[in-house]
């Protein structure tokens, strides 16, 4: 019988997980394919973005909402490292309502939409906002869902660009999974400096380990009733801790609470939440210097013994990988296959269906009942 993340298929099937688990487990295959269209679309992409990202006047803002915000999060310290342009991560929920602080008129801007479906009223708006307050403004858009608005409204404009994920990415279930490291690595891959596409196929094969090493002891952790999780990450991995948490809260209905901080940042008020019914789960830097911190603040949670469990993830890691030491964006979508098995399992041992947790509507996999303000208005 064919097993999935430590259960057979009709099990996840029957418990409302199938979709869920497949998403988790086919991200290899999908870095895979996405390496194939981005060679396809190298010359296309090249010509649109020009030397934008060479030119220190450009404004390049990386937006989405939910997981589609911490994928510029995790990105946009190592892109704007890398180029004279100015890279800013602000969220389409953030620009919606502050537009005022972050756009200039006359100041040559390139929105950079990240959307699973396309279909979220704020990257429409977001979108829509930039046409009226900056004249000129160019779009790339993102995005797992060929037929969603973002990517039909943009198709037939000269100033959009739409790079579509592998077929397979626009996950069906209700948490991001394929969809958010898709285009995560499609953000490093395009707006990097380093466009050797051969990291997507290294990754695929740490990814294809990881999962075959890590689903029995994840599962085995994921069987245990918390409470509560942290997770802990330095840098571009303070961002994945951001969207590792959101899993845990999505995936179990909100029923385990989580959060996310920084390893150094914990100390400051946030440790307090640690009882003896929380995990905590640090996410390893491949940075030497993060990992001293790191070490030291884990040496202090072993010694307060007020944990249920902590688990490091990463290079060195309780669960780890030979993984190269690239930069922490790059692994990071390596460390959150753990994240987002440990999701699941807390999911399935809540007996919720992972696949759609709020089946009452409360909160929904497109997000729904927002009212969009024009920002002249007020």
């Amino acid at each position: 019988m064919t097993t999935l993340l430590q259960r057979d298929i009709q099990t996840w099937r029957d418990i409302g997980g199938l979709h869920t688990a497949e998403e988790i487990a086919h991200q290899p295959a999908i870095w895979r394919a996405l390496a194939g269209i981005l060679r396809n679309e190298h010359a296309n992409l090249a010509a649109f973005l020009g030397g934008a990202l060479s030119d220190p006047r450009q404004r390049v803002i990386l937006t989405g909402a939910g997981s589609s915000a911490y994928v510029g999060e995790i990105v946009v310290d190592t892109l704007n490292a890398a180029w004279p342009a100015h890279i800013r991560a602000i969220a389409t929920t953030t620009l919606l309502t502050h537009h005022e602080l972050y756009l200039e008129a006359d100041a040559p801007t390139l929105l950079v939409s990240f959307a699973r479906s396309g279909d979220s009223p704020e990257s429409l708006a977001a979108v829509e906002l930039l046409r009226k307050v900056v004249p000129g403004a160019r779009f790339l858009n993102i995005t797992c869902n060929a037929d969603g608005k973002l990517a039909r409204q943009g198709a037939n404009d000269s100033n959009t660009y739409n790079l579509l994920m592998p077929e397979g990415s626009c996950d069906r279930g209700f948490a991001m999974t394929s969809s958010f490291s898709s285009m995560l690595l499609a953000a490093l891959s395009v707006l990097g400096k380093d466009t050797d596409l051969s990291r997507l196929e290294t990754l695929a094969q740490l990814g294809e380990q990881a999962l075959r090493d890590w689903s029995a002891p994840v599962a085995d952790l994921g069987s245990t009733p918390v409470q509560r999780v942290v997770y802990l990450g330095s840098g571009p991995l303070e961002a994945l801790a951001k969207e590792a948490a959101l899993k845990i809260l999505e995936l179990t209905g909100g029923r385990v609470m989580a959060m996310a901080n920084t390893p150094l940042g914990f100390r400051h008020g946030p440790k307090s939440a640690v009882t003896t019914e929380s995990l905590v789960i640090l996410l390893r830097s491949s940075k030497p210097l993060a990992r001293q911190y790191e070490n030291d603040l884990l040496k202090e949670l072993q010694r307060d013994s007020v944990a249920q469990t902590c688990l490091t993830v990463g290079i060195g890691g309780d669960l780890s990988a030979d993984a190269p030491a690239w930069p922490d964006a790059w692994l990071a979508p390596l460390w959150l296959l753990m994240a987002q098995q440990y999701a699941l399992h807390q999911s399935a041992l809540l007996q919720l269906r992972p696949d759609n947790p709020f089946a009452g509507g409360i909160v929904n996999r497109v997000v729904q009942g927002v009212t969009i303000y024009g920002h002249d208005q007020f």
